[in-house]
């Protein structure tokens, strides 16, 4: 039975989706200005783990991640680089797409854009408006926060402490401070024409609107960063409850900061590790390992010797199968068993609430006791484990010319030519076989 912590309701519950064996899920995407650094990255990893995990137990799972390529800070860095909005998104897109694909997170089923449910926007504005849940003003189009009785349901926020959150405060002419826009009207930048004036939608009425267009109502889970938390998915909240009297979804769950120093990374302040940079030195598998080997909702200290040490980890798993891997086609053993108590262990590790870092453990006792005793069952145990967190070791295709060199290096050694048995040897020893 799986147990998962629901942010709306700060417990872990059991998971019931609200359709039997299937599963909507949506996480929020990137907003497509810069490319990605190592903390955009966790929460790609980790949906895609709670994706294949939620298939391993035989549930079909529709998993929508959206691209928010209309914003405020697309806008600008646009017009310092002199290119238009929609070839710096289309850039970043792209470069997101191929990042999330190293790292084993392309697990997309739908990759909603912002810009193609403009007029979807519009006419859910229109309506928030009409039902007297939101108001125009000259600079645009504002969300009444007080009609919402449970707004702060999520974030735990009281409406009364609350500042403005949305991501440019320059609107003066709000009915309060902590109303939030729909609808910002511009003459800079991408714009679109709507009743209330030329501008674009507010970040936070982009993705409740396309959760709704792709799914059709409530979901099951919706994700992403700790950091989303408040505003955006508060804000979310808010106007799903306005407009369709529920809370958007049943189960919202967050992943905690990855941290550079002890500061929050962040691409404002210059102080972030570009993802695709990480990956050119470290194998993305180490990188997912490292994040897997700390709970999702617990913060990550970023280091060197932390991310170096998953690099050995991951060396260390590749290497032992890779080479018992050898060693099954040598002696033609060919047997899909598993060892059932991990596995139970796995499926009890995994349904506690995603415990992910005493799943690492589990492998790393499995790996330990392959090299003491080889057991095709512990072999096999580790791989569907590994593939269920989308882990791939590095485990090579055996040619006839390996089966050749190690049959020569045996004769050779019964023959007591250690000079040819060493010629023979050496690429079985590059190739991590023996």
């Amino acid at each position: 039975m799986l147990k998962i912590y629901n942010s709306l309701s700060n417990k872990i519950e059991e998971f019931k989706p609200i359709h039997e064996k299937k599963v909507n899920m949506y996480v929020c995407g990137p907003t497509v200005y810069d490319d990605i650094h190592i903390g955009n990255g966790r929460p790609v990893v980790f949906f895609d783990v709670v994706k294949r995990y939620l298939q391993y137990l035989d549930y079909g799972v529709k998993y929508a991640s959206n691209i928010t390529d209309v914003d405020d800070k697309i806008i600008d860095r646009a017009q310092k680089l002199h290119i238009t909005e929609k070839e710096l998104a289309t850039t970043y897109t792209n470069n997101f797409f191929e990042i999330a694909k190293k790292i084993g997170g392309y697990n997309f089923d739908v990759t909603p854009h912002a810009t193609n449910y403009i007029e979807e926007m519009i006419k859910f504005i229109g309506e928030l408006i009409f039902d007297g849940f939101a108001y125009k003003t000259q600079s645009g189009v504002y969300f009444r926060v007080d009609k919402i009785k449970d707004y702060g349901i999520l974030s735990n926020q009281q409406v009364k402490d609350l500042k403005t959150g949305v991501r440019i405060d320059l609107e003066t002419d709000k009915e309060k401070d902590y109303d939030f826009a729909l609808w910002k009207n511009t003459e800079e930048g991408i714009k679109y024409h709507a009743p209330w004036g030329d501008g674009r939608p507010g970040w936070h009425t982009e993705c409740v609107v396309m959760t709704n267009e792709i799914f059709g109502g409530e979901i099951d889970i919706h994700g992403g960063g700790f950091d989303l938390k408040f505003p955006h998915h508060e804000n979310e909240i808010a106007q799903s409850v306005a407009k369709h009297d529920h809370h958007l979804a049943k189960y919202w769950m967050h992943v905690g900061r990855l941290d550079l120093a002890n500061e929050k990374m962040s691409k404002s302040l210059g102080n972030d590790i570009k993802l695709k940079d990480l990956v050119q030195v470290y194998n993305p598998n180490a990188y997912r390992l490292m994040l897997l080997a700390h709970h999702y909702r617990a913060p990550i200290q970023f280091s060197d010797d932390l991310i170096e040490q998953y690099q050995k980890a991951y060396d260390k798993i590749s290497y032992t199968l890779n080479k018992w891997h050898f060693h099954m086609i040598l002696n033609n053993i060919d047997e899909n068993g598993l060892d059932h108590e991990s596995i139970k262990s796995f499926e009890g590790f995994m349904n506690d609430d995603f415990a992910t870092p005493r799943v690492i453990s589990l492998i790393d006792k499995l790996i330990k006791n392959l090299n003491k005793d080889f057991k095709v069952e512990n072999y096999n145990t580790i791989i569907q484990i590994l593939s269920t967190l989308g882990i791939n070791p590095n485990i090579l295709e055996v040619l006839e010319d390996d089966i050749q060199n190690y049959n020569n290096w045996q004769q050779a050694r019964l023959e007591k030519n250690y000079e040819k048995a060493d010629i023979y040897r050496k690429p079985l020893l590059d190739k991590g076989f023996i």
